[in-house]
């Protein structure tokens, strides 16, 4: 039986699992914000502090999807607008990428409603590590380019986290959001070899171990939906917050600092740092931690909440888009979350 709060143990010193991939290009990106505005104060009526919500988590509001409104048509606009910023038609698509927890259907999968969607004639799967999914995507999509297996990856992160958090859960329910963020992955042609733009330094991780922190009991084939299931609560999400938000604290400024060992640079060396926007105080604790001043992080959460895989995707894309991203910068990209799994990399534009 777990404890309540287990002392979560660190991560691998390992370091020979970290790799690089050079040669790898994001091309062009694009996102999607569910339409329904939630602001704190809107939640008022379920009986939440809404001065508790910001003070505890720093968000002031998340986007709900509307009744009806699935993972897959969040992800299809969010694609939409990356194609259209990058010039490549439907047939040009090699391979699509959607990580996502929260799947239209366990079959067909989210990545192939999306594919049908856009009119593209590839392969397409979706691959589920909850709020790391678009990191394992990014480096998933990484090795097709480099293997020359695809010349145009198209990666989708995107969540409905409102139809698996609780409302009646008052520490978890207003952390979430819902939305899409997408982005175009392509050869680098102007690369020579060791050169040009793609991952400096790259980690995927797993604590399994741990997984009982962050879990949605029932839905699955261990426990299905049932009505006492589903009378109990168990088809919403379950977190132990107070060891989540220990094991981040302790977990980001260590795989920081792995990253940037492995690319032989220095917090100065680094253009900006796009993390998992789960928490205020998780990325104030581990940035104050390492020293990184706070104009070098990007933060979105007090509009979006947090919106598991599609968290880092919209971050890049709204960056990109108010300029804090150019041609040579170097963006250190950071996700954490159920499994407990984490995925970190370095990225050179």
């Amino acid at each position: 039986m777990a404890t309540l709060f287990p002392i979560p143990q660190p991560i691998s010193q390992n370091q020979s699992l970290t790799r690089t991939i050079r040669g790898v290009k994001i091309a062009a990106t694009g996102f999607y914000a569910a339409e329904k505005r939630v602001a704190n104060e809107d939640l008022r009526a379920l009986g939440y502090d809404a001065d508790w919500i910001v003070q505890r988590t720093g968000i002031l509001a998340r986007h709900h999807a509307l009744p009806g409104q699935s993972t897959s048509d969040m992800a299809i606009p969010a694609a939409r607008r990356c194609m259209a910023d990058a010039g490549v038609a439907p047939h040009e698509i090699d391979l699509i990428i959607v990580a996502t927890m929260t799947p239209d259907h366990y079959t067909p999968s989210s990545s192939a409603l999306v594919q049908a969607a856009l009119g593209c004639h590839c392969p397409a799967f979706d691959l589920n590590a909850a709020c790391s999914g678009f990191m394992y995507a990014l480096i998933v999509g990484s090795q097709f380019i480099k293997s020359g297996c695809a010349r145009k990856v198209l990666l989708i992160g995107a969540d409905v986290m409102s139809m698996v958090v609780d409302p009646q859960d008052k520490k978890t329910y207003p952390l979430f959001g819902d939305g899409a963020g997408a982005a175009l992955l392509t050869p680098d042609e102007d690369a020579t070899e060791g050169d040009g733009c793609g991952i400096l330094a790259y980690r995927l991780a797993s604590e399994g171990e741990l997984s009982h922190l962050l879990v949605v009991p029932a839905g699955g084939s261990r426990c299905p939906a049932t009505h006492t299931a589903i009378e109990n609560r168990q088809q919403y999400l379950k977190m132990e917050g107070q060891a989540v938000f220990k094991w981040a604290v302790r977990l980001i400024p260590e795989v920081i600092r792995e990253m940037l060992s492995h690319a032989r640079l220095n917090l100065d060396d680094i253009d900006l740092f796009i993390l998992h926007q789960a928490n205020r105080r998780i990325l104030d604790s581990a940035i104050e931690h390492l020293g990184v001043p706070p104009d070098k992080v990007f933060m979105n959460l007090d509009e979006y909440g947090n919106t598991s895989a599609a968290s880092i995707p919209i971050s890049l894309d709204e960056a990109i888009r108010a300029g804090r991203i150019n041609k040579g910068n170097r963006v250190l990209l950071c996700g954490f979350g159920a499994g407990l799994s984490w995925g970190a990399c370095i990225f050179q534009f």
